[in-house]
Protein backbone atom coordinates (compact mmCIF):
# COMPACT_ATOMS: atom_id res chain seq x y z
CA UNK A 1 0.00 0.00 0.00
CA UNK A 2 3.16 2.57 0.58
CA UNK A 3 4.14 2.33 -3.22
CA UNK A 4 0.63 3.64 -4.54
CA UNK A 5 0.66 6.66 -2.13
CA UNK A 6 4.26 7.37 -2.71
CA UNK A 7 3.25 7.75 -6.78
CA UNK A 8 0.46 9.50 -5.92
CA UNK A 9 2.57 11.70 -4.12
CA UNK A 10 5.29 12.21 -7.50
CA UNK A 11 2.49 12.97 -9.62
CA UNK A 12 0.99 15.70 -7.79
CA UNK A 13 4.70 17.59 -7.66
CA UNK A 14 4.81 16.53 -11.10
CA UNK A 15 1.51 18.65 -11.82
CA UNK A 16 2.69 21.62 -9.44
CA UNK A 17 5.98 22.54 -10.49
CA UNK A 18 5.42 23.61 -13.83
CA UNK A 19 3.01 26.10 -12.46
CA UNK A 20 5.86 27.55 -10.14
CA UNK A 21 7.91 27.86 -13.12
CA UNK A 22 5.53 29.49 -14.76
CA UNK A 23 5.23 31.63 -12.02
CA UNK A 24 8.98 32.47 -11.86
CA UNK A 25 9.33 33.32 -15.21
CA UNK A 26 6.64 35.66 -15.37
CA UNK A 27 7.85 37.55 -12.28
CA UNK A 28 11.63 37.95 -14.14
CA UNK A 29 9.45 38.57 -17.47
CA UNK A 30 8.14 41.46 -15.25
CA UNK A 31 11.44 42.86 -14.03
CA UNK A 32 13.03 43.00 -17.41
CA UNK A 33 11.34 46.65 -17.27
CA UNK A 34 12.93 48.13 -14.76
CA UNK A 35 16.88 49.90 -15.33
CA UNK A 36 19.31 48.12 -15.33
CA UNK A 37 21.46 49.41 -13.33
CA UNK A 38 19.79 49.87 -10.46
CA UNK A 39 19.25 45.99 -10.04
CA UNK A 40 21.13 42.72 -11.16
CA UNK A 41 19.24 39.10 -9.95
CA UNK A 42 21.49 36.72 -9.51
CA UNK A 43 20.13 34.16 -12.02
CA UNK A 44 20.08 30.40 -11.56
CA UNK A 45 18.57 27.94 -14.15
CA UNK A 46 17.86 24.65 -14.24
CA UNK A 47 16.05 22.28 -16.79
CA UNK A 48 12.58 20.73 -16.82
CA UNK A 49 11.01 19.19 -19.90
CA UNK A 50 13.38 20.44 -22.60
CA UNK A 51 12.54 23.84 -21.42
CA UNK A 52 15.27 26.47 -19.57
CA UNK A 53 13.84 28.14 -16.63
CA UNK A 54 15.42 31.01 -14.62
CA UNK A 55 14.65 31.84 -11.24
CA UNK A 56 16.47 34.51 -8.16
CA UNK A 57 15.71 34.67 -4.87
CA UNK A 58 13.41 37.13 -3.46
CA UNK A 59 15.76 38.87 -1.86
CA UNK A 60 18.29 39.27 -4.30
CA UNK A 61 15.53 40.64 -6.82
CA UNK A 62 16.34 44.90 -6.14
CA UNK A 63 20.76 44.65 -5.92
CA UNK A 64 20.82 48.53 -5.80
CA UNK A 65 24.45 50.30 -7.07
CA UNK A 66 26.02 52.72 -5.00
CA UNK A 67 26.80 55.63 -7.95
CA UNK A 68 23.63 55.80 -9.27
CA UNK A 69 22.21 56.20 -5.84
CA UNK A 70 24.84 59.43 -4.92
CA UNK A 71 23.87 60.82 -8.21
CA UNK A 72 20.33 61.23 -7.49
CA UNK A 73 20.87 61.62 -3.99
CA UNK A 74 23.93 64.21 -4.08
CA UNK A 75 22.55 67.15 -5.49
CA UNK A 76 19.75 66.89 -2.83
CA UNK A 77 21.40 66.20 -0.15
CA UNK A 78 23.63 69.18 -0.71
CA UNK A 79 20.43 71.68 -1.12
CA UNK A 80 19.48 70.61 1.83
CA UNK A 81 22.95 71.08 3.78
CA UNK A 82 22.92 74.66 2.32
CA UNK A 83 19.33 75.27 3.52
CA UNK A 84 20.20 74.08 6.99
CA UNK A 85 23.01 76.26 7.23
CA UNK A 86 20.88 78.80 5.99
CA UNK A 87 18.60 78.66 8.99
CA UNK A 88 21.17 77.87 11.62
CA UNK A 89 23.05 81.59 10.41
CA UNK A 90 19.29 83.22 10.61
CA UNK A 91 19.04 81.68 14.69
CA UNK A 92 22.60 83.40 15.53
CA UNK A 93 21.13 86.29 13.69
CA UNK A 94 18.34 86.32 16.06
CA UNK A 95 20.42 85.66 19.03
CA UNK A 96 22.59 88.62 17.88
CA UNK A 97 25.62 86.57 17.39
CA UNK A 98 28.38 87.01 15.14
CA UNK A 99 28.46 84.60 12.42
CA UNK A 100 31.55 83.95 10.90
CA UNK A 101 31.78 83.62 7.44
CA UNK A 102 32.29 80.09 5.34
CA UNK A 103 33.41 80.98 2.21
CA UNK A 104 32.43 78.20 -0.90
CA UNK A 105 35.23 76.73 -2.57
CA UNK A 106 36.25 76.88 -6.31
CA UNK A 107 34.44 74.25 -7.07
CA UNK A 108 30.95 75.20 -5.11
CA UNK A 109 31.30 78.32 -7.19
CA UNK A 110 32.06 76.88 -10.35
CA UNK A 111 28.86 74.43 -9.87
CA UNK A 112 26.44 76.96 -8.92
CA UNK A 113 27.58 79.30 -11.78
CA UNK A 114 26.33 75.91 -14.37
CA UNK A 115 23.10 76.33 -13.81
CA UNK A 116 21.45 78.56 -16.53
CA UNK A 117 20.57 81.19 -14.10
CA UNK A 118 19.96 83.91 -16.99
CA UNK A 119 18.27 81.58 -19.46
CA UNK A 120 15.44 80.67 -16.56
CA UNK A 121 15.88 84.40 -15.84
CA UNK A 122 14.30 85.13 -19.46
CA UNK A 123 12.31 82.24 -19.23
CA UNK A 124 10.83 84.22 -15.83
CA UNK A 125 10.87 87.45 -17.55
CA UNK A 126 8.33 86.11 -20.47
CA UNK A 127 6.02 84.40 -17.85
CA UNK A 128 6.10 87.89 -16.13
CA UNK A 129 4.51 89.72 -19.57
CA UNK A 130 1.41 86.89 -19.59
CA UNK A 131 -1.58 88.69 -18.95
CA UNK A 132 -3.68 86.86 -16.19
CA UNK A 133 -7.10 86.47 -16.64
CA UNK A 134 -9.23 89.00 -14.62
CA UNK A 135 -10.71 86.30 -12.14
CA UNK A 136 -6.94 84.85 -11.44
CA UNK A 137 -5.41 88.28 -10.63
CA UNK A 138 -6.32 88.67 -6.72
CA UNK A 139 -5.38 84.92 -5.87
CA UNK A 140 -1.83 85.27 -7.58
CA UNK A 141 -1.12 88.59 -6.08
CA UNK A 142 -2.66 87.69 -2.94
CA UNK A 143 -0.29 84.77 -2.38
CA UNK A 144 2.44 86.74 -3.38
CA UNK A 145 1.73 89.36 -1.12
CA UNK A 146 1.14 86.98 2.02
CA UNK A 147 4.44 85.10 1.27
CA UNK A 148 6.23 88.24 0.94
CA UNK A 149 4.67 90.79 3.10
CA UNK A 150 4.22 93.10 0.43
CA UNK A 151 2.08 96.42 2.02
CA UNK A 152 -0.47 97.14 -0.82
CA UNK A 153 -1.38 100.14 1.11
CA UNK A 154 1.50 102.12 0.24
CA UNK A 155 0.55 101.20 -3.81
CA UNK A 156 -0.58 104.41 -6.12
CA UNK A 157 -3.70 101.72 -6.71
CA UNK A 158 -4.56 98.94 -4.25
CA UNK A 159 -6.77 96.93 -6.62
CA UNK A 160 -5.47 93.71 -7.56
CA UNK A 161 -7.06 93.32 -10.57
CA UNK A 162 -5.60 96.91 -11.81
CA UNK A 163 -2.27 94.80 -12.34
CA UNK A 164 -2.44 92.77 -16.31
CA UNK A 165 0.41 90.88 -15.34
CA UNK A 166 3.29 90.03 -12.68
CA UNK A 167 6.02 92.83 -14.25
CA UNK A 168 3.47 95.28 -13.81
CA UNK A 169 2.41 93.87 -10.09
CA UNK A 170 5.98 94.13 -8.98
CA UNK A 171 7.23 97.99 -10.63
CA UNK A 172 3.68 98.96 -9.34
CA UNK A 173 4.27 102.70 -8.10
CA UNK A 174 3.95 104.19 -4.61
CA UNK A 175 1.41 106.91 -3.26
CA UNK A 176 3.20 110.34 -3.32
CA UNK A 177 2.96 110.61 0.39
CA UNK A 178 4.27 107.04 1.38
CA UNK A 179 8.30 107.80 1.00
CA UNK A 180 8.77 111.51 2.03
CA UNK A 181 12.30 112.33 0.96
CA UNK A 182 15.02 113.82 3.50
CA UNK A 183 16.00 117.27 3.13
CA UNK A 184 18.03 117.44 6.30
CA UNK A 185 20.72 114.74 5.01
CA UNK A 186 23.06 114.82 2.19
CA UNK A 187 22.79 111.22 0.81
CA UNK A 188 19.46 109.32 0.99
CA UNK A 189 18.57 105.62 0.73
CA UNK A 190 17.59 104.87 -3.02
CA UNK A 191 15.21 102.12 -2.51
CA UNK A 192 13.58 99.94 -0.04
CA UNK A 193 15.69 97.27 2.02
CA UNK A 194 18.01 96.09 4.31
CA UNK A 195 21.25 97.32 4.65
CA UNK A 196 24.01 94.48 4.65
CA UNK A 197 27.61 96.93 4.90
CA UNK A 198 28.31 100.26 4.53
CA UNK A 199 31.72 102.22 6.45
CA UNK A 200 34.84 103.42 4.04
CA UNK A 201 36.90 101.52 1.39
CA UNK A 202 40.58 100.71 2.66
CA UNK A 203 43.04 99.18 0.04
CA UNK A 204 40.91 99.22 -2.53
CA UNK A 205 38.98 96.33 -1.27
CA UNK A 206 35.16 96.64 -0.47
CA UNK A 207 33.32 94.17 2.33
CA UNK A 208 30.16 92.71 0.58
CA UNK A 209 28.99 91.62 4.29
CA UNK A 210 31.65 91.94 7.43
CA UNK A 211 34.76 89.16 6.58
CA UNK A 212 33.61 89.29 2.92
CA UNK A 213 35.46 91.47 0.62
CA UNK A 214 35.95 92.15 -3.54
CA UNK A 215 38.14 94.41 -5.83
CA UNK A 216 37.16 97.59 -6.07
CA UNK A 217 38.43 97.23 -9.47
CA UNK A 218 36.92 94.41 -10.50
CA UNK A 219 33.74 95.48 -9.57
CA UNK A 220 33.54 98.98 -10.80
CA UNK A 221 36.14 98.13 -14.15
CA UNK A 222 39.40 100.04 -15.10
CA UNK A 223 38.88 103.64 -14.65
CA UNK A 224 36.88 105.80 -17.35
CA UNK A 225 38.89 107.88 -19.58
CA UNK A 226 40.24 111.72 -18.09
CA UNK A 227 38.64 113.44 -20.71
CA UNK A 228 35.04 112.23 -19.13
CA UNK A 229 35.93 113.28 -15.53
CA UNK A 230 34.55 116.74 -13.92
CA UNK A 231 37.55 116.19 -11.77
CA UNK A 232 40.93 114.57 -13.07
CA UNK A 233 42.26 112.05 -10.02
CA UNK A 234 45.48 112.19 -9.03
CA UNK A 235 48.57 109.81 -10.74
CA UNK A 236 48.53 106.75 -8.03
CA UNK A 237 48.73 103.18 -8.59
CA UNK A 238 45.96 102.51 -6.19
CA UNK A 239 42.99 102.49 -7.80
CA UNK A 240 41.03 103.59 -4.61
CA UNK A 241 43.42 106.85 -5.09
CA UNK A 242 42.44 107.45 -8.51
CA UNK A 243 38.53 107.61 -8.02
CA UNK A 244 39.55 110.54 -5.14
CA UNK A 245 39.55 113.68 -6.77
CA UNK A 246 40.37 115.88 -3.86
CA UNK A 247 42.89 116.14 -0.99
CA UNK A 248 41.63 115.27 2.44
CA UNK A 249 38.93 113.07 1.52
CA UNK A 250 37.75 109.43 1.32
CA UNK A 251 36.27 106.41 -0.42
CA UNK A 252 32.98 105.31 1.27
CA UNK A 253 30.53 102.76 0.34
CA UNK A 254 26.86 101.20 1.51
CA UNK A 255 24.99 97.98 0.37
CA UNK A 256 21.31 97.89 -0.06
CA UNK A 257 19.70 94.27 -0.63
CA UNK A 258 15.91 94.45 -1.93
CA UNK A 259 14.06 91.79 -1.26
CA UNK A 260 11.53 90.30 -3.19
CA UNK A 261 8.38 91.99 -1.12
CA UNK A 262 10.20 95.09 -1.31
CA UNK A 263 9.35 98.44 -3.36
CA UNK A 264 11.61 97.46 -6.74
CA UNK A 265 12.01 101.04 -8.10
CA UNK A 266 15.24 102.72 -7.30
CA UNK A 267 15.76 106.62 -6.77
CA UNK A 268 18.46 109.16 -6.82
CA UNK A 269 20.33 108.87 -3.53
CA UNK A 270 21.79 112.72 -3.70
CA UNK A 271 22.23 115.71 -6.23
CA UNK A 272 24.76 114.74 -8.93
CA UNK A 273 25.46 114.27 -12.56
CA UNK A 274 25.78 110.90 -14.44
CA UNK A 275 28.65 111.14 -16.66
CA UNK A 276 28.97 107.42 -17.82
CA UNK A 277 27.33 104.10 -17.76
CA UNK A 278 29.29 100.38 -17.88
CA UNK A 279 27.33 97.04 -18.26
CA UNK A 280 28.30 94.05 -17.17
CA UNK A 281 27.14 91.38 -18.52
CA UNK A 282 27.31 88.52 -15.80
CA UNK A 283 25.86 85.76 -14.32
CA UNK A 284 22.94 85.91 -12.39
CA UNK A 285 23.14 84.26 -8.77
CA UNK A 286 21.20 85.08 -5.32
CA UNK A 287 22.51 88.03 -3.69
CA UNK A 288 20.64 87.45 -0.68
CA UNK A 289 22.43 88.10 2.82
CA UNK A 290 23.20 84.40 2.89
CA UNK A 291 24.82 84.14 -0.65
CA UNK A 292 26.88 87.22 0.10
CA UNK A 293 28.15 85.45 3.14
CA UNK A 294 29.00 82.15 0.68
CA UNK A 295 30.68 83.35 -2.32
CA UNK A 296 33.59 85.82 -2.38
CA UNK A 297 33.46 88.51 -4.66
CA UNK A 298 29.69 87.83 -5.39
CA UNK A 299 28.77 91.03 -7.06
CA UNK A 300 31.48 90.86 -9.49
CA UNK A 301 30.45 87.73 -10.51
CA UNK A 302 26.82 88.88 -11.68
CA UNK A 303 25.59 91.20 -13.93
CA UNK A 304 25.42 94.76 -13.19
CA UNK A 305 24.72 98.25 -14.65
CA UNK A 306 27.23 100.74 -13.27
CA UNK A 307 26.66 104.82 -13.15
CA UNK A 308 29.42 106.79 -12.64
CA UNK A 309 29.83 110.82 -12.29
CA UNK A 310 30.50 113.10 -9.83
CA UNK A 311 28.21 115.44 -6.80
CA UNK A 312 29.55 118.16 -4.72
CA UNK A 313 32.08 116.54 -2.97
CA UNK A 314 33.49 114.60 -5.91
CA UNK A 315 32.97 111.03 -7.31
CA UNK A 316 29.92 109.43 -7.13
CA UNK A 317 28.68 106.08 -8.41
CA UNK A 318 25.90 104.14 -8.06
CA UNK A 319 25.19 100.28 -9.12
CA UNK A 320 22.78 98.14 -10.13
CA UNK A 321 23.65 94.13 -9.64
CA UNK A 322 21.13 91.64 -10.84
CA UNK A 323 20.44 88.21 -9.58
CA UNK A 324 18.47 85.03 -10.19
CA UNK A 325 14.92 86.13 -11.94
CA UNK A 326 16.32 89.39 -11.98
CA UNK A 327 18.22 89.99 -15.42
CA UNK A 328 16.14 92.80 -16.13
CA UNK A 329 17.51 96.07 -15.36
CA UNK A 330 16.04 99.14 -16.35
CA UNK A 331 17.60 102.91 -16.46
CA UNK A 332 14.97 105.28 -17.29
CA UNK A 333 16.95 108.03 -19.27
CA UNK A 334 19.35 104.94 -21.20
CA UNK A 335 17.06 103.34 -23.71
CA UNK A 336 20.25 101.88 -25.15
CA UNK A 337 20.85 99.39 -22.12
CA UNK A 338 19.53 96.29 -23.10
CA UNK A 339 20.84 93.59 -19.58
CA UNK A 340 20.47 89.69 -19.72
CA UNK A 341 21.15 89.14 -23.81
CA UNK A 342 21.47 85.70 -24.93
CA UNK A 343 24.64 86.39 -26.32
CA UNK A 344 27.76 87.75 -23.95
CA UNK A 345 31.18 87.25 -23.85
CA UNK A 346 32.51 86.30 -20.54
CA UNK A 347 34.38 89.20 -18.42
CA UNK A 348 33.47 91.65 -21.08
CA UNK A 349 31.69 95.28 -20.32
CA UNK A 350 29.89 97.72 -22.76
CA UNK A 351 30.74 101.52 -22.20
CA UNK A 352 28.08 104.51 -22.72
CA UNK A 353 29.03 107.61 -22.00
CA UNK A 354 26.48 110.23 -21.35
CA UNK A 355 28.92 113.64 -22.03
CA UNK A 356 28.58 114.48 -25.90
CA UNK A 357 29.53 117.76 -27.69
CA UNK A 358 26.04 119.11 -27.18
CA UNK A 359 26.36 117.94 -23.55
CA UNK A 360 29.10 118.36 -21.86
CA UNK A 361 27.96 117.81 -18.21
CA UNK A 362 26.07 114.33 -18.33
CA UNK A 363 22.74 113.88 -17.15
CA UNK A 364 22.33 115.99 -13.66
CA UNK A 365 19.82 114.02 -10.98
CA UNK A 366 17.65 115.68 -8.31
CA UNK A 367 18.26 113.57 -5.14
CA UNK A 368 14.95 111.31 -5.18
CA UNK A 369 14.13 111.51 -8.44
CA UNK A 370 13.00 108.33 -10.32
CA UNK A 371 16.31 106.35 -11.66
CA UNK A 372 15.58 102.92 -12.60
CA UNK A 373 13.92 99.46 -11.75
CA UNK A 374 14.07 95.57 -11.34
CA UNK A 375 11.80 93.08 -11.89
CA UNK A 376 12.42 91.60 -8.71
CA UNK A 377 14.44 91.88 -5.45
CA UNK A 378 18.26 92.96 -5.95
CA UNK A 379 20.76 94.74 -5.07
CA UNK A 380 22.00 98.37 -4.90
CA UNK A 381 25.51 99.19 -4.20
CA UNK A 382 26.96 102.86 -3.69
CA UNK A 383 30.57 104.21 -3.82
CA UNK A 384 31.26 107.42 -3.60
CA UNK A 385 33.96 110.64 -2.38
CA UNK A 386 33.17 112.79 1.04
CA UNK A 387 35.08 114.18 3.62
CA UNK A 388 36.32 112.24 6.09
CA UNK A 389 34.03 113.88 8.44
CA UNK A 390 30.96 112.19 6.56
CA UNK A 391 28.59 109.64 9.26
CA UNK A 392 26.45 107.26 8.07
CA UNK A 393 23.41 107.09 10.36
CA UNK A 394 22.23 103.13 9.85
CA UNK A 395 23.41 99.82 11.50
CA UNK A 396 24.37 97.18 9.29
CA UNK A 397 21.03 94.87 8.98
CA UNK A 398 18.11 97.75 9.72
CA UNK A 399 16.04 97.90 7.36
CA UNK A 400 15.32 100.97 5.46
CA UNK A 401 12.73 102.89 2.69
CA UNK A 402 13.61 104.99 0.32
CA UNK A 403 14.25 108.93 1.25
CA UNK A 404 15.28 107.85 4.92
CA UNK A 405 18.57 108.95 5.55
CA UNK A 406 22.29 107.15 5.01
CA UNK A 407 24.59 109.68 6.01
CA UNK A 408 25.11 113.63 6.14
CA UNK A 409 28.44 115.90 6.50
Amino acid sequence: MAAPVWRRCLRRLREVAPWRSSLHHRGNTALSHFPQPFWKPPLRAFSKNARQVHTAPARALFRLRPLPILVLTGGGGYAGYRQYEKYREQELEKLGLEIPPKLAGPWEVALYKSVPTRLLSRAWGRLNQVELPHWLRRPVYSLYIWTFGVNMKEAAVEDLHHYRNLSEFFRRKLKPQARPVCGLHSVISPSDGKIINFGQVKNSEVEQVKGVTYSLESFLGPRTSVEDLPFPPAASHSFRSQLVTREGNELYHCVIYLAPGDYHCFHSPTDWTVSHRRHFPGSLMSVNPGMARWIKELFCHNERVVLTGDWKHGFFSLTAVGATNVGSIRIYFDRDLHTNSPRYSKGSYNDFSFVTQANREGIPMRKGEHLGEFNLGSTIVLIFEAPKDFDFKLKAGQKIRFGEALGSL
